[in-house]
C-alpha cells in the first residue's frame, strides 16, 4: 500500500465522512443535531474507552522496557502545549480558552494518525519497538492537564488566576471529569489487564468506532457552524496547523534518536509528537472549556493537520529518521 493509498483510505473512512456529513448539514441549513445529553454521554464513553485500551497496552509490558521512552513521551506531552499556548496567545492573539483548547489538541495525540504510521511502517517493512502503543497511551493525557492548567491561570477555567492556591488548582484540574476519566481509565486498564478487559471489550472496543462516528458527526456540525469565526484568524491558524506538526515531528524524531530508538521507533515518536488529537482532546475540551470555539481547534486539528500528516507528514518524519540514523 502506497502512502497515497493509505491517505485515501483514511480520508474516505466512515469517521471523516461522518464529520463531513455534519459540516454538510450546516451548509444545507439542516436541523440535524445530537441532543446535548447524548453528546455528553458519547464524550464520557470515548474518554473512558481510550483510557481503558491504553491501560491494557501498558499492562502487557514490564516497566523497564519502556521507562526511558515513556519518560521521553511524557516530556513531549508536557512541553509541547506550553509553547503552543504561548505562541497562540502572544502572536495569534487568542483568548485563554481558545489558546488552551488548541494547545491541548496539539500536545495530545491522534490515535488514527498513530495507526496510519504503524500501517505505513508495516507496508515499508520497517521494524519498530513493540511498546509503541504504550507511547500513545502515555501522551494522551498530560497535554490536556497542562492545557487546562494554563487555561485556569489565564482565567478561563474555574475561579481564574489567584482564585485559589496552586494545590487547589491542581486538584480541581485532576478531579475534573474529563481528565479523571482518561487517567482513571488508564489505571483501570493497567490493573485489570487483558483478561479483565475482555469482559467489557464488546462495549468499549467493538462499539467504539460507531460511537466515534456519532461523535464526529456532531463535531462536524459544531465546527462548520463556527467557520465564520475561523476565517478571522484563518491564515495564522492554517500556518500554525502545518508548521507546528513539522517542528514537533522533527523534535520527536530527534528525541527518539537520543534515547536509542530504531528508525521505526523514531518515526512513531515523531508522528505522535506531530499529531493533533481529535478524539480525546475535543471531548475533554468540550466538557471543561465549553466557551472555546470548536471552529478553531477542530478545523485546525482535523481539517488541516490530520490530512497533512497522512499525505506528507508520515514520509517526511520517516525520511528524517533515516537521515538522522545515517541509513538509506
Amino acid at each position: 500500500m502506497t502512502i497515497l493509498d493509505l491517505a485515501a483510505a483514511n480520508l474516505l473512512s466512515p469517521l471523516l465522512l461522518c464529520f463531513a456529513l455534519g459540516a454538510l448539514a450546516v451548509l444545507l441549513r439542516s436541523d440535524l443535531r445530537l441532543p446535548e445529553p447524548v453528546f455528553n454521554a458519547l464524550s464520557i464513553y470515548l474518554m473512558l474507552a481510550i483510557g481503558l485500551k491504553g491501560g491494557v497496552e501498558l499492562s502487557r509490558l514490564p516497566p523497564s522496557a519502556f521507562l526511558l521512552p515513556g519518560l521521553a513521551a511524557l516530556g513531549l506531552g508536557v512541553v509541547i502545549p506550553l509553547w503552543c499556548y504561548a505562541l497562540l496567545r502572544r502572536v495569534g492573539r487568542f483568548g485563554a480558552a481558545d489558546a488552551a483548547a488548541i494547545a491541548a489538541h496539539y500536545g495530545s495525540v491522534s490515535a488514527v494518525t498513530f495507526v496510519a504510521a504503524i500501517a505505513y511502517l508495516d507496508a515499508a517493512r520497517t521494524p519498530y519497538e513493540g511498546y509503541a502503543p504504550a507511547l500513545l497511551a502515555i501522551m494522551e493525557v498530560p497535554a490536556i492537564v497542562v492545557a487546562f492548567a494554563l487555561a485556569r491561570a489565564g482565567g478561563a477555567l474555574g475561579g481564574g488566576p489567584g482564585g485559589s492556591t496552586a494545590g487547589e488548582a491542581v486538584r480541581e484540574i485532576l478531579s475534573g471529569k474529563s481528565v479523571l476519566l482518561l487517567a482513571g481509565g488508564l489505571l483501570i486498564g493497567a490493573v485489570v489487564g487483558e483478561a479483565g478487559y475482555a469482559r467489557v471489550k464488546p462495549v468499549f472496543s467493538d462499539l467504539f468506532q460507531g460511537a466515534l462516528c456519532l461523535f464526529l458527526l456532531e463535531l462536524g456540525i459544531l465546527a462548520a457552524g463556527r467557520l465564520g469565526d475561523f476565517r478571522r484568524v484563518g491564515p495564522f491558524l492554517a500556518v500554525f496547523a502545518v508548521v507546528m506538526p513539522v517542528l514537533h515531528g522533527a523534535l520527536g524524531v530527534a528525541v527518539g534518536h537520543a534515547i536509542g530508538l530504531s528508525v521505526g521507533g523514531m518515526t512513531v515518536l515523531g508522528t505522535l509528537a506531530a499529531s493533533a488529537s481529535y478524539i480525546a482532546a475535543p471531548a475533554a475540551v468540550r466538557l471543561a472549556l465549553p466557551q472555546a470555539n470548536p471552529g478553531y481547534y477542530l478545523t485546525a486539528s482535523l481539517a488541516i493537520t490530520f490530512p497533512f500528516n497522512l499525505t506528507l507528514g508520515l514520509p517526511l518524519y520517516n525520511a528524517l529518521a533515516r537521515w538522522i540514523a545515517g541509513g538509506p
